[in-house]
Protein backbone atom coordinates (compact mmCIF):
# COMPACT_ATOMS: atom_id res chain seq x y z
CA UNK A 1 0.00 0.00 0.00
CA UNK A 2 1.16 3.62 -0.86
CA UNK A 3 -0.34 6.86 -0.32
CA UNK A 4 -3.86 5.20 0.80
CA UNK A 5 -4.13 3.48 -2.76
CA UNK A 6 -3.98 -0.23 -2.88
CA UNK A 7 -2.55 -1.24 -5.89
CA UNK A 8 -4.16 -4.45 -8.08
CA UNK A 9 -2.60 -6.72 -10.49
CA UNK A 10 0.75 -4.91 -12.28
CA UNK A 11 -0.02 -3.22 -15.76
CA UNK A 12 2.20 -4.70 -18.53
CA UNK A 13 4.63 -1.86 -19.25
CA UNK A 14 5.39 -1.09 -23.13
CA UNK A 15 8.85 -2.32 -22.51
CA UNK A 16 7.63 -5.97 -21.33
CA UNK A 17 4.92 -5.87 -23.53
CA UNK A 18 7.60 -5.77 -26.80
CA UNK A 19 9.67 -8.31 -25.30
CA UNK A 20 6.94 -10.69 -24.71
CA UNK A 21 5.43 -9.68 -28.15
CA UNK A 22 2.35 -12.32 -27.49
CA UNK A 23 0.88 -10.01 -26.42
CA UNK A 24 -2.14 -11.28 -23.50
CA UNK A 25 -4.96 -9.77 -23.34
CA UNK A 26 -4.24 -7.66 -19.50
CA UNK A 27 -6.22 -5.35 -17.55
CA UNK A 28 -4.79 -2.39 -16.62
CA UNK A 29 -3.81 -1.74 -12.85
CA UNK A 30 -6.48 0.13 -11.15
CA UNK A 31 -5.32 2.29 -8.35
CA UNK A 32 -8.43 3.09 -5.43
CA UNK A 33 -7.79 6.04 -3.66
CA UNK A 34 -8.83 6.67 -0.39
CA UNK A 35 -12.11 9.14 -0.03
CA UNK A 36 -9.96 11.92 1.32
CA UNK A 37 -7.40 11.93 -1.00
CA UNK A 38 -9.97 12.17 -4.62
CA UNK A 39 -11.74 15.03 -2.70
CA UNK A 40 -8.38 16.70 -2.25
CA UNK A 41 -7.32 16.10 -5.91
CA UNK A 42 -10.98 16.87 -7.61
CA UNK A 43 -13.22 18.60 -5.55
CA UNK A 44 -16.82 18.67 -6.24
CA UNK A 45 -16.55 15.55 -8.33
CA UNK A 46 -20.23 14.20 -8.23
CA UNK A 47 -20.19 12.13 -5.21
CA UNK A 48 -22.48 9.50 -6.58
CA UNK A 49 -19.81 8.43 -8.82
CA UNK A 50 -16.46 6.14 -8.00
CA UNK A 51 -13.32 7.23 -8.64
CA UNK A 52 -9.94 5.20 -9.41
CA UNK A 53 -7.00 5.43 -10.65
CA UNK A 54 -6.14 3.65 -13.73
CA UNK A 55 -3.61 3.11 -16.32
CA UNK A 56 -4.05 3.40 -19.65
CA UNK A 57 -2.81 1.14 -23.13
CA UNK A 58 -4.04 1.27 -26.72
CA UNK A 59 -3.70 -2.18 -28.68
CA UNK A 60 -0.21 -2.76 -29.15
CA UNK A 61 1.52 -0.40 -26.12
CA UNK A 62 2.49 2.21 -28.44
CA UNK A 63 0.55 4.90 -26.39
CA UNK A 64 0.61 4.45 -22.39
CA UNK A 65 -0.04 6.01 -19.66
CA UNK A 66 -0.67 5.49 -15.79
CA UNK A 67 -2.37 6.81 -13.18
CA UNK A 68 -4.60 8.45 -15.13
CA UNK A 69 -8.17 9.11 -13.34
CA UNK A 70 -11.52 7.44 -14.31
CA UNK A 71 -14.74 6.56 -13.20
CA UNK A 72 -17.43 4.42 -14.64
CA UNK A 73 -21.06 6.24 -14.46
CA UNK A 74 -23.93 4.01 -13.44
CA UNK A 75 -26.26 5.46 -16.73
CA UNK A 76 -26.07 8.42 -18.63
CA UNK A 77 -27.14 11.03 -15.95
CA UNK A 78 -23.99 10.04 -14.45
CA UNK A 79 -22.03 10.97 -17.51
CA UNK A 80 -23.78 14.13 -17.86
CA UNK A 81 -22.91 15.33 -14.17
CA UNK A 82 -19.51 14.35 -14.70
CA UNK A 83 -19.11 15.93 -17.85
CA UNK A 84 -20.13 18.91 -16.42
CA UNK A 85 -18.20 18.82 -13.31
CA UNK A 86 -15.75 18.24 -16.34
CA UNK A 87 -16.59 21.81 -17.97
CA UNK A 88 -16.05 23.34 -14.59
CA UNK A 89 -12.59 22.25 -13.43
CA UNK A 90 -11.01 22.69 -17.11
CA UNK A 91 -10.74 18.94 -17.48
CA UNK A 92 -11.08 16.79 -20.64
CA UNK A 93 -13.07 13.80 -20.95
CA UNK A 94 -12.25 10.59 -22.72
CA UNK A 95 -14.58 7.72 -23.23
CA UNK A 96 -12.87 4.02 -22.97
CA UNK A 97 -14.47 1.27 -23.93
CA UNK A 98 -11.74 -2.01 -25.49
CA UNK A 99 -8.79 0.19 -26.31
CA UNK A 100 -8.71 -1.55 -29.11
CA UNK A 101 -6.76 1.03 -31.10
CA UNK A 102 -4.07 2.18 -32.39
CA UNK A 103 -4.04 6.07 -33.49
CA UNK A 104 -3.78 8.94 -30.51
CA UNK A 105 -7.91 9.52 -30.63
CA UNK A 106 -8.45 8.99 -26.85
CA UNK A 107 -5.00 10.64 -25.72
CA UNK A 108 -1.82 11.10 -27.28
CA UNK A 109 1.43 9.93 -26.28
CA UNK A 110 2.96 11.39 -23.54
CA UNK A 111 -0.38 12.02 -21.97
CA UNK A 112 0.78 12.33 -18.22
CA UNK A 113 -0.60 11.22 -14.83
CA UNK A 114 -1.26 14.52 -13.60
CA UNK A 115 -2.98 15.74 -16.55
CA UNK A 116 -6.28 17.30 -16.35
CA UNK A 117 -7.69 13.49 -18.46
CA UNK A 118 -10.92 11.75 -17.42
CA UNK A 119 -11.53 8.52 -18.54
CA UNK A 120 -15.24 6.97 -18.81
CA UNK A 121 -15.40 3.59 -18.38
CA UNK A 122 -18.26 2.78 -20.95
CA UNK A 123 -17.96 -0.83 -20.49
CA UNK A 124 -19.23 -1.22 -16.74
CA UNK A 125 -22.89 -0.27 -16.98
CA UNK A 126 -23.93 1.40 -20.33
CA UNK A 127 -24.51 -1.87 -21.92
CA UNK A 128 -28.46 -2.21 -22.49
CA UNK A 129 -30.04 -4.21 -25.10
CA UNK A 130 -33.93 -4.45 -25.82
CA UNK A 131 -34.94 -4.52 -29.54
CA UNK A 132 -36.76 -1.77 -30.59
CA UNK A 133 -39.40 -3.09 -32.66
CA UNK A 134 -38.81 -5.81 -35.04
CA UNK A 135 -35.92 -4.11 -37.10
CA UNK A 136 -33.83 -2.21 -34.94
CA UNK A 137 -32.18 -2.78 -31.58
CA UNK A 138 -31.31 -0.23 -28.65
CA UNK A 139 -27.79 -1.00 -27.13
CA UNK A 140 -25.66 1.34 -24.88
CA UNK A 141 -22.27 2.42 -26.32
CA UNK A 142 -20.48 0.13 -24.17
CA UNK A 143 -21.23 -3.06 -25.61
CA UNK A 144 -19.09 -5.35 -26.80
CA UNK A 145 -19.65 -6.07 -30.65
CA UNK A 146 -20.00 -10.06 -29.46
CA UNK A 147 -22.50 -9.71 -27.27
CA UNK A 148 -24.88 -7.46 -29.57
CA UNK A 149 -24.20 -10.04 -32.39
CA UNK A 150 -25.10 -13.17 -29.51
CA UNK A 151 -28.04 -10.51 -28.21
CA UNK A 152 -29.19 -10.03 -32.19
CA UNK A 153 -28.61 -14.04 -32.89
CA UNK A 154 -30.70 -14.89 -30.59
CA UNK A 155 -33.81 -12.64 -31.99
CA UNK A 156 -32.93 -14.50 -35.34
CA UNK A 157 -31.27 -10.86 -36.79
CA UNK A 158 -27.70 -10.24 -37.27
CA UNK A 159 -26.20 -7.89 -39.72
CA UNK A 160 -23.86 -8.12 -42.80
CA UNK A 161 -20.01 -7.61 -42.41
CA UNK A 162 -18.39 -6.33 -38.88
CA UNK A 163 -15.03 -6.11 -37.64
CA UNK A 164 -13.33 -9.26 -36.44
CA UNK A 165 -12.21 -8.63 -33.37
CA UNK A 166 -15.35 -9.16 -30.77
CA UNK A 167 -14.15 -7.04 -27.82
CA UNK A 168 -14.85 -3.60 -29.94
CA UNK A 169 -17.31 -1.54 -27.67
CA UNK A 170 -20.23 -0.48 -30.05
CA UNK A 171 -19.50 2.97 -29.43
CA UNK A 172 -15.69 2.97 -30.07
CA UNK A 173 -16.43 0.77 -33.49
CA UNK A 174 -18.85 3.48 -34.56
CA UNK A 175 -16.67 6.40 -33.43
CA UNK A 176 -14.21 5.05 -36.15
CA UNK A 177 -16.73 3.89 -38.73
CA UNK A 178 -15.61 0.43 -38.12
CA UNK A 179 -16.37 -1.98 -40.82
CA UNK A 180 -15.89 -5.80 -42.09
CA UNK A 181 -15.68 -6.94 -45.39
CA UNK A 182 -18.43 -7.31 -47.71
CA UNK A 183 -20.04 -5.87 -51.03
CA UNK A 184 -22.67 -7.21 -53.45
CA UNK A 185 -21.99 -10.85 -55.34
CA UNK A 186 -23.23 -11.22 -58.66
CA UNK A 187 -26.85 -10.88 -58.51
CA UNK A 188 -26.93 -10.54 -54.84
CA UNK A 189 -29.16 -7.62 -53.57
CA UNK A 190 -29.18 -6.00 -50.18
CA UNK A 191 -31.56 -7.82 -47.08
CA UNK A 192 -33.91 -5.41 -45.56
CA UNK A 193 -32.46 -3.78 -42.37
CA UNK A 194 -28.83 -4.58 -43.88
CA UNK A 195 -25.87 -2.24 -44.82
CA UNK A 196 -22.54 -2.90 -46.95
CA UNK A 197 -21.17 -0.08 -45.62
CA UNK A 198 -19.52 0.54 -42.32
CA UNK A 199 -21.51 0.17 -38.73
CA UNK A 200 -22.11 4.21 -38.49
CA UNK A 201 -24.86 3.36 -41.44
CA UNK A 202 -27.11 1.75 -39.42
CA UNK A 203 -27.57 4.19 -36.73
CA UNK A 204 -31.40 5.35 -36.60
CA UNK A 205 -30.49 7.61 -33.60
CA UNK A 206 -28.16 8.35 -31.23
CA UNK A 207 -27.91 9.57 -27.76
CA UNK A 208 -24.85 12.04 -27.04
CA UNK A 209 -24.11 14.34 -24.35
CA UNK A 210 -23.38 18.26 -25.77
CA UNK A 211 -23.93 21.90 -24.78
CA UNK A 212 -26.99 23.38 -24.77
CA UNK A 213 -27.00 27.13 -24.13
CA UNK A 214 -30.18 27.99 -22.91
CA UNK A 215 -28.89 25.35 -19.95
CA UNK A 216 -25.45 26.47 -20.16
CA UNK A 217 -24.76 22.91 -19.45
CA UNK A 218 -23.98 20.01 -21.00
CA UNK A 219 -26.82 17.80 -21.39
CA UNK A 220 -28.34 14.98 -22.95
CA UNK A 221 -29.91 14.67 -26.03
CA UNK A 222 -31.21 12.50 -28.65
CA UNK A 223 -30.49 13.09 -32.71
CA UNK A 224 -32.56 11.09 -35.07
CA UNK A 225 -30.49 10.11 -38.75
CA UNK A 226 -32.33 12.36 -40.41
CA UNK A 227 -31.22 15.42 -38.03
CA UNK A 228 -28.40 17.48 -40.09
CA UNK A 229 -26.11 17.37 -36.49
CA UNK A 230 -26.43 13.78 -36.49
CA UNK A 231 -24.25 13.31 -39.29
CA UNK A 232 -21.30 14.62 -37.44
CA UNK A 233 -21.70 12.12 -34.33
CA UNK A 234 -21.95 9.07 -36.41
CA UNK A 235 -18.33 8.86 -36.79
CA UNK A 236 -17.08 11.51 -34.37
CA UNK A 237 -13.26 10.22 -33.98
CA UNK A 238 -13.76 10.48 -30.29
CA UNK A 239 -14.71 14.56 -29.75
CA UNK A 240 -18.09 13.45 -28.89
CA UNK A 241 -19.50 11.33 -26.13
CA UNK A 242 -22.08 8.88 -27.26
CA UNK A 243 -24.04 6.80 -24.52
CA UNK A 244 -26.54 5.05 -26.84
CA UNK A 245 -27.69 4.48 -29.90
CA UNK A 246 -30.16 2.41 -31.95
CA UNK A 247 -29.71 0.48 -34.99
CA UNK A 248 -31.21 -1.02 -37.87
CA UNK A 249 -30.85 -4.62 -37.99
CA UNK A 250 -32.18 -7.49 -40.20
CA UNK A 251 -32.64 -11.11 -40.25
CA UNK A 252 -29.52 -13.20 -39.91
CA UNK A 253 -27.91 -15.18 -42.77
CA UNK A 254 -26.06 -18.38 -42.39
CA UNK A 255 -22.65 -18.02 -43.95
CA UNK A 256 -19.93 -20.66 -45.29
CA UNK A 257 -16.23 -19.15 -44.67
CA UNK A 258 -13.85 -21.42 -46.99
CA UNK A 259 -10.03 -20.83 -46.51
CA UNK A 260 -7.60 -21.49 -49.13
CA UNK A 261 -3.88 -20.94 -48.91
CA UNK A 262 -2.74 -22.53 -52.19
CA UNK A 263 -2.91 -19.10 -54.55
CA UNK A 264 0.24 -17.57 -55.37
CA UNK A 265 -0.33 -14.02 -54.84
CA UNK A 266 0.62 -13.04 -58.31
CA UNK A 267 -2.21 -14.99 -59.29
CA UNK A 268 -4.20 -13.25 -56.51
CA UNK A 269 -3.45 -10.44 -57.42
CA UNK A 270 -3.01 -9.94 -61.06
CA UNK A 271 -3.40 -6.78 -63.35
CA UNK A 272 -6.94 -6.25 -63.91
CA UNK A 273 -8.46 -8.63 -67.10
CA UNK A 274 -6.32 -11.28 -65.82
CA UNK A 275 -8.15 -15.08 -65.76
CA UNK A 276 -7.82 -17.57 -62.89
CA UNK A 277 -8.01 -17.50 -59.20
CA UNK A 278 -7.93 -13.31 -59.10
CA UNK A 279 -9.47 -11.70 -55.97
CA UNK A 280 -12.19 -10.01 -58.32
CA UNK A 281 -13.48 -13.48 -59.35
CA UNK A 282 -14.11 -14.52 -55.65
CA UNK A 283 -15.68 -10.77 -55.26
CA UNK A 284 -17.99 -11.48 -58.11
CA UNK A 285 -18.80 -15.06 -56.56
CA UNK A 286 -19.45 -13.98 -52.82
CA UNK A 287 -18.89 -10.29 -52.46
CA UNK A 288 -17.16 -11.86 -48.90
CA UNK A 289 -13.56 -11.90 -49.12
CA UNK A 290 -10.42 -11.04 -47.18
CA UNK A 291 -6.53 -11.88 -47.97
CA UNK A 292 -4.09 -12.35 -45.38
CA UNK A 293 -0.60 -12.31 -46.90
CA UNK A 294 2.38 -12.59 -44.76
CA UNK A 295 5.32 -10.72 -45.28
CA UNK A 296 7.97 -12.60 -47.66
CA UNK A 297 5.69 -15.01 -48.85
CA UNK A 298 4.14 -16.12 -51.92
CA UNK A 299 0.54 -17.65 -51.26
CA UNK A 300 -1.74 -15.52 -49.34
CA UNK A 301 -4.23 -16.79 -46.86
CA UNK A 302 -7.85 -16.06 -48.52
CA UNK A 303 -10.99 -16.15 -46.82
CA UNK A 304 -14.11 -16.46 -48.73
CA UNK A 305 -17.60 -15.68 -47.28
CA UNK A 306 -20.98 -17.02 -49.14
CA UNK A 307 -24.54 -17.10 -47.65
CA UNK A 308 -25.38 -20.43 -47.62
CA UNK A 309 -29.06 -21.10 -45.67
CA UNK A 310 -28.46 -24.75 -45.49
CA UNK A 311 -25.22 -26.34 -44.40
CA UNK A 312 -23.05 -27.28 -47.50
CA UNK A 313 -22.09 -31.28 -47.03
CA UNK A 314 -18.23 -30.05 -46.86
CA UNK A 315 -18.60 -27.63 -44.16
CA UNK A 316 -18.07 -27.79 -40.41
CA UNK A 317 -21.30 -26.58 -38.22
CA UNK A 318 -19.66 -24.31 -36.19
CA UNK A 319 -21.55 -23.26 -32.82
CA UNK A 320 -19.73 -19.59 -31.28
CA UNK A 321 -17.08 -17.45 -33.23
CA UNK A 322 -13.14 -18.04 -32.72
CA UNK A 323 -12.82 -20.79 -35.24
CA UNK A 324 -9.14 -20.80 -36.19
CA UNK A 325 -7.14 -21.04 -32.29
CA UNK A 326 -4.48 -21.39 -34.32
CA UNK A 327 -3.96 -17.83 -34.99
CA UNK A 328 -6.25 -16.56 -31.59
CA UNK A 329 -3.20 -17.90 -29.19
CA UNK A 330 -0.07 -17.41 -30.30
CA UNK A 331 1.78 -20.87 -31.06
CA UNK A 332 5.01 -21.49 -29.03
CA UNK A 333 7.41 -21.53 -32.09
CA UNK A 334 5.71 -17.88 -33.05
CA UNK A 335 6.17 -16.70 -30.04
CA UNK A 336 9.89 -17.69 -29.59
CA UNK A 337 10.73 -16.84 -32.68
CA UNK A 338 9.25 -13.11 -31.81
CA UNK A 339 10.73 -12.88 -28.50
CA UNK A 340 14.42 -13.21 -30.30
CA UNK A 341 13.39 -10.79 -32.99
CA UNK A 342 12.65 -8.28 -30.54
CA UNK A 343 14.58 -9.04 -27.39
CA UNK A 344 17.93 -9.74 -29.44
CA UNK A 345 16.97 -6.97 -32.26
CA UNK A 346 16.99 -10.38 -34.99
CA UNK A 347 15.17 -8.10 -37.50
CA UNK A 348 16.53 -9.73 -40.09
CA UNK A 349 14.51 -12.86 -39.35
CA UNK A 350 11.24 -11.41 -40.25
CA UNK A 351 11.38 -14.00 -43.97
CA UNK A 352 11.52 -16.96 -41.68
CA UNK A 353 8.72 -15.16 -39.20
CA UNK A 354 6.47 -14.57 -42.48
CA UNK A 355 6.89 -17.71 -43.96
CA UNK A 356 6.35 -19.47 -40.05
CA UNK A 357 2.98 -17.73 -40.03
CA UNK A 358 2.00 -18.85 -43.31
CA UNK A 359 2.84 -22.57 -41.97
CA UNK A 360 1.19 -22.04 -39.02
CA UNK A 361 -1.96 -21.32 -40.90
CA UNK A 362 -1.59 -23.53 -43.72
CA UNK A 363 -1.27 -26.32 -41.24
CA UNK A 364 -3.66 -25.02 -38.17
CA UNK A 365 -6.48 -25.29 -40.96
CA UNK A 366 -7.29 -28.61 -42.02
CA UNK A 367 -5.46 -29.89 -38.11
CA UNK A 368 -8.56 -27.66 -36.16
CA UNK A 369 -11.06 -28.41 -39.19
CA UNK A 370 -11.39 -24.92 -39.72
CA UNK A 371 -10.46 -24.56 -43.24
CA UNK A 372 -14.30 -24.91 -44.33
CA UNK A 373 -16.60 -23.94 -41.66
CA UNK A 374 -20.60 -22.47 -41.36
CA UNK A 375 -23.23 -21.71 -39.13
CA UNK A 376 -25.45 -18.44 -37.94
CA UNK A 377 -23.34 -15.19 -39.25
CA UNK A 378 -21.57 -14.29 -36.03
CA UNK A 379 -19.80 -17.83 -35.94
CA UNK A 380 -17.54 -16.90 -39.21
CA UNK A 381 -17.17 -13.38 -38.77
CA UNK A 382 -15.78 -13.01 -35.46
CA UNK A 383 -12.03 -14.52 -35.39
CA UNK A 384 -9.96 -12.47 -33.33
CA UNK A 385 -9.68 -12.64 -29.71
CA UNK A 386 -7.22 -10.00 -27.87
CA UNK A 387 -4.30 -13.26 -27.35
CA UNK A 388 -3.71 -12.46 -31.10
CA UNK A 389 -0.05 -11.40 -31.82
CA UNK A 390 -0.67 -7.30 -31.12
CA UNK A 391 1.22 -5.39 -34.03
CA UNK A 392 0.95 -2.47 -35.48
CA UNK A 393 -0.82 -1.33 -38.12
CA UNK A 394 -1.54 1.63 -41.09
CA UNK A 395 -4.72 1.82 -43.01
CA UNK A 396 -6.15 3.34 -45.55
CA UNK A 397 -9.73 2.73 -48.13
CA UNK A 398 -9.24 3.46 -51.05
CA UNK A 399 -12.79 4.82 -52.69
CA UNK A 400 -13.07 3.31 -56.37
CA UNK A 401 -16.20 1.71 -58.49
CA UNK A 402 -16.46 -2.19 -58.79
CA UNK A 403 -14.54 -2.39 -62.05
CA UNK A 404 -11.46 -1.38 -60.75
CA UNK A 405 -10.75 -2.94 -57.76
CA UNK A 406 -8.56 -5.30 -59.19
CA UNK A 407 -6.64 -2.41 -60.66
CA UNK A 408 -5.95 -1.10 -57.20
CA UNK A 409 -5.28 -4.43 -55.25
CA UNK A 410 -2.48 -5.12 -57.91
CA UNK A 411 -1.04 -2.00 -57.79
CA UNK A 412 -0.75 -1.50 -54.30
CA UNK A 413 0.84 -4.65 -53.81
CA UNK A 414 2.89 -4.47 -56.90
CA UNK A 415 4.62 -1.40 -54.64
CA UNK A 416 4.55 -3.17 -51.77
CA UNK A 417 6.11 -6.51 -53.26
CA UNK A 418 8.82 -3.87 -55.11
CA UNK A 419 9.82 -1.83 -51.73
CA UNK A 420 9.79 -4.65 -49.58
CA UNK A 421 12.39 -6.28 -51.60
CA UNK A 422 13.80 -3.41 -51.86
CA UNK A 423 14.66 -2.55 -48.23
CA UNK A 424 15.58 -6.35 -48.00
CA UNK A 425 18.50 -6.15 -50.51
CA UNK A 426 19.89 -3.11 -48.02
CA UNK A 427 19.56 -5.68 -45.09
CA UNK A 428 16.23 -3.55 -43.67
CA UNK A 429 13.24 -5.30 -42.80
CA UNK A 430 10.29 -3.12 -42.01
CA UNK A 431 7.59 -5.98 -42.49
CA UNK A 432 7.43 -8.70 -40.27
CA UNK A 433 4.19 -9.26 -39.94
CA UNK A 434 1.43 -9.23 -42.65
CA UNK A 435 -0.91 -7.88 -44.97
CA UNK A 436 -4.87 -7.40 -45.30
CA UNK A 437 -6.78 -6.75 -47.97
CA UNK A 438 -10.46 -6.38 -47.38
CA UNK A 439 -13.42 -4.74 -49.67
CA UNK A 440 -16.91 -3.09 -48.53
CA UNK A 441 -19.83 -1.17 -50.31
CA UNK A 442 -20.04 2.47 -49.32
CA UNK A 443 -22.34 4.16 -46.68
CA UNK A 444 -25.03 4.70 -48.43
CA UNK A 445 -28.01 6.53 -46.25
CA UNK A 446 -31.05 4.91 -48.05
CA UNK A 447 -30.07 1.80 -46.75
CA UNK A 448 -30.80 2.97 -42.94
CA UNK A 449 -34.46 2.87 -44.53
CA UNK A 450 -35.25 5.80 -42.81
CA UNK A 451 -36.46 9.03 -44.81
CA UNK A 452 -34.39 11.90 -45.17
CA UNK A 453 -31.68 9.89 -43.51
CA UNK A 454 -27.93 11.48 -43.97
CA UNK A 455 -24.56 9.82 -44.70
CA UNK A 456 -22.17 10.13 -41.93
CA UNK A 457 -20.05 13.26 -42.56
CA UNK A 458 -16.44 11.43 -41.47
CA UNK A 459 -16.87 8.02 -42.48
CA UNK A 460 -14.11 7.03 -44.68
CA UNK A 461 -16.94 5.47 -46.91
CA UNK A 462 -18.72 8.30 -47.27
CA UNK A 463 -19.62 8.41 -51.06
CA UNK A 464 -18.06 10.99 -52.73
CA UNK A 465 -20.86 13.10 -54.00
CA UNK A 466 -18.76 13.96 -57.74
CA UNK A 467 -18.39 10.37 -58.07
CA UNK A 468 -21.13 8.15 -58.05
CA UNK A 469 -20.01 5.45 -60.11
CA UNK A 470 -17.47 4.92 -56.68
CA UNK A 471 -19.43 1.99 -55.27
CA UNK A 472 -16.96 0.32 -53.08
CA UNK A 473 -13.82 1.26 -51.13
CA UNK A 474 -10.56 -1.21 -50.95
CA UNK A 475 -9.07 -1.53 -47.52
CA UNK A 476 -5.44 -1.56 -46.93
CA UNK A 477 -3.81 -2.19 -43.69
CA UNK A 478 0.00 -3.20 -43.56
CA UNK A 479 1.40 -4.96 -40.23
CA UNK A 480 4.40 -5.31 -38.23
CA UNK A 481 5.90 -5.72 -34.79
CA UNK A 482 6.12 -1.91 -32.82
CA UNK A 483 9.36 -0.89 -32.69
CA UNK A 484 10.36 -2.57 -35.91
CA UNK A 485 13.90 -0.73 -37.39
CA UNK A 486 12.77 1.35 -40.62
CA UNK A 487 9.22 0.57 -40.58
CA UNK A 488 7.82 4.37 -39.74
CA UNK A 489 10.05 5.31 -43.12
CA UNK A 490 8.07 2.34 -45.37
CA UNK A 491 4.66 3.19 -44.78
CA UNK A 492 5.48 6.65 -45.31
CA UNK A 493 6.25 5.43 -48.86
CA UNK A 494 3.17 3.43 -48.57
CA UNK A 495 1.21 6.17 -47.81
CA UNK A 496 2.27 9.06 -50.11
CA UNK A 497 2.07 6.30 -53.23
CA UNK A 498 -2.19 5.76 -51.57
CA UNK A 499 -2.71 9.56 -50.98
CA UNK A 500 -0.37 10.40 -54.55
CA UNK A 501 -1.91 8.56 -56.45
CA UNK A 502 -5.22 8.08 -55.75
CA UNK A 503 -6.44 11.57 -55.30
CA UNK A 504 -9.42 11.27 -57.30
CA UNK A 505 -8.03 13.40 -59.62
CA UNK A 506 -7.63 13.67 -63.40
CA UNK A 507 -5.24 11.22 -64.23
CA UNK A 508 -5.99 8.97 -61.21
CA UNK A 509 -9.29 9.60 -60.81
CA UNK A 510 -10.67 6.01 -61.16
CA UNK A 511 -9.63 6.07 -56.95
CA UNK A 512 -9.89 8.02 -53.77
CA UNK A 513 -7.95 6.91 -50.71
CA UNK A 514 -8.61 8.00 -47.37
CA UNK A 515 -7.09 7.03 -44.01
CA UNK A 516 -8.42 4.68 -41.42
CA UNK A 517 -9.10 6.40 -38.70
CA UNK A 518 -7.83 3.55 -36.11
CA UNK A 519 -5.08 2.99 -37.44
CA UNK A 520 -1.56 4.53 -38.51
CA UNK A 521 -1.32 7.00 -40.67
CA UNK A 522 0.32 10.21 -41.49
CA UNK A 523 4.07 8.58 -41.24
CA UNK A 524 7.33 10.70 -41.01
CA UNK A 525 10.41 8.98 -41.08
CA UNK A 526 10.19 8.09 -37.58
CA UNK A 527 6.60 8.35 -36.66
CA UNK A 528 2.88 7.94 -37.16
CA UNK A 529 0.11 10.65 -37.03
CA UNK A 530 3.03 13.68 -37.32
CA UNK A 531 2.67 14.58 -40.36
CA UNK A 532 1.12 18.03 -40.32
CA UNK A 533 0.85 18.42 -44.24
CA UNK A 534 -1.40 14.83 -44.21
CA UNK A 535 -3.07 15.85 -41.26
CA UNK A 536 -4.04 19.46 -41.77
CA UNK A 537 -4.11 19.43 -45.93
CA UNK A 538 -4.64 15.92 -47.29
CA UNK A 539 -6.86 14.44 -44.90
CA UNK A 540 -9.67 17.42 -45.00
CA UNK A 541 -8.97 17.78 -49.04
CA UNK A 542 -10.16 13.91 -48.81
CA UNK A 543 -13.52 14.63 -47.66
CA UNK A 544 -13.74 17.95 -49.40
CA UNK A 545 -13.56 21.37 -47.41
CA UNK A 546 -17.30 21.35 -47.53
CA UNK A 547 -17.93 18.49 -45.60
CA UNK A 548 -15.16 18.82 -43.56
CA UNK A 549 -16.08 21.86 -42.82
CA UNK A 550 -19.56 21.04 -41.89
CA UNK A 551 -18.37 18.26 -39.47
CA UNK A 552 -15.96 20.29 -37.68
CA UNK A 553 -18.34 23.02 -37.16
CA UNK A 554 -21.25 21.27 -35.70
CA UNK A 555 -18.58 19.11 -33.34
CA UNK A 556 -16.87 22.14 -32.43
CA UNK A 557 -20.90 24.17 -31.68
CA UNK A 558 -21.89 20.69 -29.98
CA UNK A 559 -18.78 20.85 -27.29
CA UNK A 560 -17.49 24.62 -27.49
CA UNK A 561 -15.10 23.58 -24.26
CA UNK A 562 -13.44 20.57 -25.99
CA UNK A 563 -14.33 18.78 -22.92
CA UNK A 564 -14.43 16.09 -25.83
CA UNK A 565 -10.93 16.66 -27.52
CA UNK A 566 -7.37 16.00 -26.86
CA UNK A 567 -3.93 17.66 -28.72
CA UNK A 568 -4.20 15.66 -31.59
CA UNK A 569 -8.07 16.03 -31.56
CA UNK A 570 -6.99 19.67 -32.09
CA UNK A 571 -4.74 19.41 -34.56
CA UNK A 572 -6.40 17.52 -37.01
CA UNK A 573 -10.60 19.14 -36.27
CA UNK A 574 -9.32 22.47 -34.90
Amino acid sequence: MTDGLTEEPPFCTRRGFLRTAAALSAVPAVLVPDPASAARELPGFPADVGLYRTAYRNWTGEITATGLWACAPDGPQQVVAVVNWARRQGWTVRARGASHSWSPLTIPEGTQPAAPVLLVDTTRHLTGLALDGRSAVRAGSGVTMEALLTYLEGHGLGLTAVPAPGDLTLGGALAVDGHGTAVPARGERRLPGHTYGSLSNLVLSLSAVVWDEGSDAYVLRTFRRDEADCAALLTHLGRALVTEVVLRVGADTHLRCVSRVDIPAGELFAAPGSSGRTFESFLDASGRVEAIWFAFTELPWLKVWSVAPTRPPASRRVSGPYNYPFSDSVPEPVADLVGRIVAEGAWSLAPVLGNLQYDVAALGLPATLSGDIWGPSKNTLLYLRPTTLRVHADGYAVLTSRGQVQRVIHEFTGLYRERLAAYAAENRFPVNGSVEIRVTGLDDPADAELAGAHAPLLSAVRPAESRPEWDCAVWLDVLTLPGTPHAEAFLRELERFLLGRYDGRAGAGYALARVEWSKGWAYTDSDAWRDEDVIGTTVPASFGEGVWGRAAGVLDRLDPHHVFSNAFLRRLLG
